[in-house]
């Protein structure tokens, strides 16, 4: 036999086959590095149009995990994508350095400031401990293969952006939006400082329940006020007065809180009872009367009600507090709801919003008798010295032997927590510093601003909307040490800001710019006011975590005037309605009265695979850094791109599997693509759509049309579907098909043979276009193919543009028929296989009967129908009188070819090769074959 192995063209390139991307990958990042692939990406950006993401900064505290892994892999998806659709894209990434979780990393190893550090010392520590958890995630970031200004990144404890986030306030204050107030907050008692909204989140807990009874002080009136003033009623009344005055009853989950009451309210239109329990009479809401009466344990026929009136009747009457020796007054609240309880509400301006906000109108007095370190304070009756929760203990005590506790039992409910030391806080009125929602239309701002940003998901206009509209005033003040100072002298007697509040803010940024926050705690007063210094207290408070990262639009616009704002989009976990995406849009509309982004992108948060939260006691935990320690950060980015990231996103190690063998499919495609591409010359070898072999003019076309599909999912942030749509022409369109029948053309053909030239011009074509499809998601196998793929380029696939595909001709071949009969003929193929009747497709004939109206679409192959069904013969025959496409499989009985194992009849009829049929006779001696379809 002799041996044609060197005619044939076998695939080869230096493209692995094994991807190696756990040892490959870092190579690929030190090169990007060291021929510094951003920068140079930059300048050729220069005068594009520009899209801006604007990164939303991870906090400086830990190693990330793999939700911190979806956020930046998904912004980067986007920034490359948007960089291949012609845009100046750049990515500056940040960091969030100031705030409490620092702190208390600090004061684990030292202490609290003043015991092992003083202040500064500990400030010292706090930033430096920042700066190594920056290092540290950036070393993961970048490992992900995240592509950004890593060396020029934004950290809220850089000099340049404190100072200028004290400019940004000073505007803030002229523009009218601060005040000092004393207000309820939510205040930890492990953080011993006030909390923004979004430092909240609610977890179950079980409380003491009490109903406690606030007698009427005078029978008389209240008898009046409830139609009792004659006849029975007055005497029922009289009655009332000598055994037992009425009581109005409240319900609540905080009896620590009684010591502040200052009155009881009530809903003015809400239908209330005067009932007698047994022998006590009592003021409930008319509706809960029942529920009431068996939580006191009363039988239904002990109770008997005397009056009912509206909650109205009873505005300003006077109350005995049930322990304290004070009265108090009604008021009327639109707050008080038939929800539960009792329907009379206990009324503590110090601890809660609403109470607070009723108290104002009724001019209630604000009285805090609870410090900072959760004890109630010197001088509070009965209750001096202990902890809250200790506290209420001891009045239930009290109450119960004084007859006004009707009840007390524990209650589960659903109550605010301190995010980061998962403990309950408490409502807390301070003198703290507010940005109002009202008093300078910030509310109104924001609120006209949302509908002009495009929100994806939809629903997040109306989430951030509710959020903005129902939001109390911004506290942002903090009683802490390592934050951006709130940079204020405040008259010692007034409590007026100093009239050069302006100037002299800029004179404290100028300071913080020079030596950071720690220049304004070290500031002498005098420095800065002379004389009037005697007169006036430096503010020491800090100010909101949020409010650093919620004014990053302007501090690092301010810094970097390529990213300002508005900028294009925010991308972050739906968590950020109520954190970043809400503290950034009112710093904005404190500024500049507008939403700081055009466009919000939210994703869900990462689950298991049976959809349970990750947790390190379940054991369900997906360390980012171990992916791409073993399967390699392209898997990673794969499972990213194939999800839809809008809702909860399922994560494990066997979806990662899944997702490796996905690559591997990917990366098999690409490396036949490029092991056939060996030496081809695009310039001077490839072949103009018109002259290529109408199969290849097919894959050209399938392949421009799936190029805007993906421009599209890209564009729409629809990055499963482009995972879907490449995997799937990788899958079906290439391996199931055009690859599938090119091979016979690309192997047997003479190397420089048209037949062979088309089937490679295609096969370039589709590989400069896949690669760029592949680049924002696997974006070291990207790089890895653009080094491989021939003719000269840029040197970073993530300097280039989409591919151009050429105008493709039409050549009227239905393909989709076609590709019909080819599936239909394959069943019938797998059927003789399946049978024992023959052993690969090869072996057999097919015949193709059809109507006569249907032999031009169906024959439009001609002799070549055999190449595209992957079959030694077919033919198309017309059969008058047929409803429907039938076949006649058979094996052939022709002997093999050696060389292209086609079973043809001319096998053996020629003298100098008598083990080859007639093509390969021609295309190892002669002019070589000519392909026009297939």
């Amino acid at each position: 036999m002799k041996d044609y192995k060197h005619t044939i063209n076998l695939p080869q390139t230096g493209f692995a086959m094994k991807a190696d991307l756990a040892q490959r990958e870092p190579a690929a990042l030190a090169r990007w590095q060291a021929e510094d692939t951003y920068g140079r990406l930059r300048e050729i950006a220069r005068g594009r149009p520009r899209f801006v993401l604007h990164d939303g900064p991870p906090y400086a505290n830990g190693a990330i995990h793999i939700g911190h892994a979806l956020n930046k892999i998904l912004k980067d998806i986007i920034v490359k994508s948007r960089s291949l659709e012609g845009y100046d894209a750049p990515y500056i990434p940040g960091w969030d350095c100031h705030g409490l979780p620092i702190e208390h990393a600090v004061e684990k190893k030292h202490g609290r400031p003043g015991q092992k550090l003083d202040a500064n010392a500990f400030r010292a520590a706090c930033r430096a401990f920042a700066a190594e958890q920056v290092e540290q995630q950036r070393r993961d970031f970048k490992r992900l293969g995240v592509l950004g200004d890593w060396d020029r990144p934004y950290l809220t404890m850089a000099p340049a952006y404190e100072a200028e986030q004290l400019r940004a306030f000073g505007r803030i204050v002229a523009n009218g939006h601060l005040y000092k107030g004393a207000k309820p907050v939510h205040w930890c008692l492990d953080c011993r400082s006030a909390l923004a909204e979004a430092e909240v989140e609610y977890e179950d807990k079980t409380s003491t329940a009490v109903d406690v009874a606030f007698a009427v002080v005078d029978v008389a009136d209240f008898a009046l006020r409830i139609g009792l003033g004659k006849g029975a009623g007055a005497a029922a009344a009289a009655a009332m007065a000598a055994t037992a005055p009425p009581s109005l009853v409240i319900w609540t989950t905080t009896p620590w809180t009684l010591p502040a009451n200052e009155a009881v309210a009530l809903g003015g239109e809400i239908e209330y009872a005067l009932v007698t329990l047994g022998e006590r009479p009592v003021v409930l809401a008319a509706e809960l009367v029942a529920d009431c009466a068996q939580r006191y344990g009363i039988a239904p026929e002990a109770v008997q009600t005397v009056a009912r009136f509206k909650g109205e009747a009873l505005e300003g009457l006077a109350l005995q507090h049930p322990f304290l020796p004070k009265q108090v007054p009604v008021i009327l609240g639109e707050h008080v709801t038939l929800e539960s309880g009792t329907g009379a509400v206990h009324t503590a301006p110090a601890h809660g919003q609403e109470d607070f906000v009723v108290g104002q109108r009724y001019g209630l007095p604000v009285v805090n008798p609870v410090g900072g370190d959760g004890r109630f304070l010197p001088g509070t009756p009965h209750v001096e010295g202990l902890k809250v929760e200790e506290g209420g203990a001891r009045l239930v005590e009290l109450m119960s032997g004084g007859g006004t506790l009707l009840v007390h039992a524990p209650y589960r409910h659903s109550y605010p927590h301190c995010w980061r030391h998962k403990t309950p806080v408490i409502f807390r009125a301070t003198p703290q510093w507010f940005l109002s929602m009202e008093q300078a239309g910030l509310r109104a701002g924001a609120l006209r601003d949302i509908p002009g940003v495009e929100w994806t998901p939809a629903w997040g206009e109306q989430r951030i909307h509710g959020m903005i509209a129902n939001r109390p005033d911004w506290c942002i003040s903090r009683q802490r040490i390592w934050g951006v100072p709130i940079p204020l002298f405040v008259h010692k007697v007034t409590g007026a800001l100093h009239p050069r509040t302006q100037e002299l803010i800029e004179a404290a940024a100028a300071r913080v710019e020079q030596g950071g926050i720690e220049a304004w705690f070290a500031l002498d007063p005098a420095e800065l006011l002379g004389p009037e210094a005697a007169d006036y207290d430096k503010v020491n408070d800090v100010m909101d975590v949020w409010a650093d990262s919620g004014l990053s639009f302007h501090c690092v616009g301010t810094a970097r005037p390529e990213v300002a704002a508005p900028v294009d989009l925010y991308l972050e976990g739906s968590d950020q309605h109520r954190g970043w995406f809400h503290s950034s849009l009112l710093m904005s509309e404190a500024l500049e009265a507008r939403a700081p982004y055009k466009a919000v992108l939210t994703h869900g948060f990462t689950v298991d695979d049976k959809g349970r939260k990750m947790s390190k006691s379940l054991g369900n935990v997906i360390d980012p850094q171990k992916v791409t320690a073993t399967l390699g950060a392209d898997v990673l980015r794969l499972w990213v791109s194939s999800t839809d990231y809008a809702n909860e996103i399922a994560v494990s190690d066997e979806i990662l599997k899944r997702m490796a063998d996905s690559y591997r499919r990917i990366r098999n495609t690409v490396r036949f693509l490029l092991g056939n591409l060996s030496g081809f010359d695009p310039v001077a070898d490839a072949v103009a759509p018109a002259d290529m072999v109408a199969l290849d003019r097919w894959a050209l076309g399938r392949a421009a049309a799936l190029q805007e599909e993906v421009r599209a999912a890209y564009r729409s942030f629809d990055f499963h579907l482009v995972y879907q749509k490449v995997h799937n022409f990788c899958v079906a369109d290439l391996g199931g098909l055009w690859l599938d029948v090119t091979k016979d053309r690309l192997y047997t053909t003479p190397a420089k043979s048209l037949a062979r030239r088309s089937a490679q011009t295609a096969q370039w074509h589709v590989a400069e276009a896949m690669v760029r499809w592949l680049a924002p998601v696997l974006s070291f196998t990207a790089e890895e193919i653009w080094s491989f793929l021939p003719g000269k380029r840029e040197a970073s696939v993530f300097h280039a543009l989409w591919h151009a595909f050429p105008a493709i001709p039409s050549d009227g071949i239905d393909w989709d028929a076609l590709i019909a009969l080819r599936a239909q003929v394959a069943g019938e193929l797998e059927r003789l296989r399946a049978a024992g009747e023959i052993g690969s497709p090869l072996e057999a004939r097919v015949v193709v009967e059809c109507p006569p109206e249907r032999l031009p679409q169906l024959d439009a192959l001609g002799d070549e129908l055999r190449f595209f069904l992957i079959t030694s013969e077919a033919r198309v025959e017309a059969v008058p009188g047929l409803g429907a496409v039938a076949l006649r499989v058979t094996p052939t009985t022709a002997l093999k070819c050696v060389r292209c194992w086609h079973r043809v009849e001319d096998v053996g009829t020629h003298a100098e090769h008598p083990e080859l049929c007639g093509r390969c006779v021609s295309n190892v001696d002669g002019p070589g074959e000519t392909r026009r379809h297939a």
